[in-house]
């Protein structure tokens, strides 16, 4: 606070200016009181302000710890969990590896075994196939030996039959026939129609009559007996062919019966071995190729 100092001079100053001066001097002071107060007071204030900011904050700073300090605890216990399943799993992994690991082994060795076993089975069928093989060969070359064997005696019979043949065929005969067309040979019994059959050269079909005005189907035509002379060996016999029917009269036994039926270029034979009572045997010779007369 200024202090004022009187002097003589001032003594002097007339009492008016004296009462000014005093209270200018107390307004002067009361108004550095009033600040003074109030500044304190403001001051007061702001530290109350203060204290009560800064235990806010003690408190939100002791909340944030504690929430820390829990999400801390919470991550921690979060993490040992998620490191016990890792671990869990990592060891679960592994067991499982090692199962499989074991199991594929375990494949892999059967298969081996079932391949080995497949190939030796393999092997030992082959190697019974191969002797089958080798003993069917054996047999066919014992076969082979006998049908050459065989194959020789069959050319020897051939020969032979070929030689016997060729005498029967030497002995039969080509006669005219009754229509004035020279015929094939003419067998006159079995064994030398046998013979013009080996030959192949006409179509053969024997047969027997034994009833009168009984047609008989011979072949692609057919026949009736009209009469039968056993004495003189003659006989009457009715053809039928292309629905036509010709009567052939008084003919004698291995006499050639000619007749043309349609498609034939060559006449149709009919020849009788043996007349009898009623009965006619012989047979119907035919030409292989039928070709139309010109």
């Amino acid at each position: 606070m200024e202090t004022i100092n009187f002097t003589k001079a001032d003594a002097d100053q007339t009492p008016a200016k004296a009462h000014w001066t005093a209270w200018l001097f107390v307004g002067v002071s009361m108004a550095l009181a009033g600040v003074s107060g109030y500044s304190f007071y403001r001051m007061d204030q702001m530290e109350k302000q203060v204290a009560s900011l800064n235990a806010v904050t003690q408190g939100d700073l002791a909340a944030i710890r504690e929430s820390t300090a829990s999400t801390a605890m919470a991550m921690r216990s979060t993490v040992d969990a998620l490191s016990q399943q890792v671990e869990a799993k990592t060891t679960q992994t592994q067991s499982q590896y090692q199962r499989t690991l074991a199991n594929a082994k375990l494949h892999a060795e059967k298969l081996v075994k079932q391949v080995n076993e497949q190939q030796q089975a393999n092997q030992e069928r082959l190697t019974a196939e191969l002797g089958e093989v080798r003993s069917a060969a054996n047999v066919n070359a014992e076969k082979v030996t006998g049908l050459e064997s065989n194959l020789g005696s069959v050319k020897s019979e051939v020969t032979e039959t070929r030689t016997v043949l060729e005498s029967a065929v030497g002995d039969l005969k080509s006669v005219r026939g009754d229509l004035g067309v020279q015929s094939g040979l003419i067998a006159t019994n079995a064994k030398e129609l046998s013979a013009l059959r080996e030959l192949g050269e006409r179509n053969y079909y024997e047969f027997t009559i034994a009833r009168k005005n009984t047609p008989a189907k011979v072949g692609n035509i057919t026949l009736a007996l009209k009469k039968a002379d056993a004495k003189r060996n003659k006989f009457n016999l009715e053809v039928i062919a292309d629905d036509k029917r010709v009567e052939k009269k008084d003919k004698t036994i291995n006499e050639p019966v000619q007749f043309y039926v349609s498609g034939s270029r060559m006449p149709y034979e009919l020849v009788i071995n043996e007349v009898g009572k009623d009965k006619i045997v012989g047979y119907l010779a035919t030409p292989k190729v039928m070709a139309a007369r010109r």
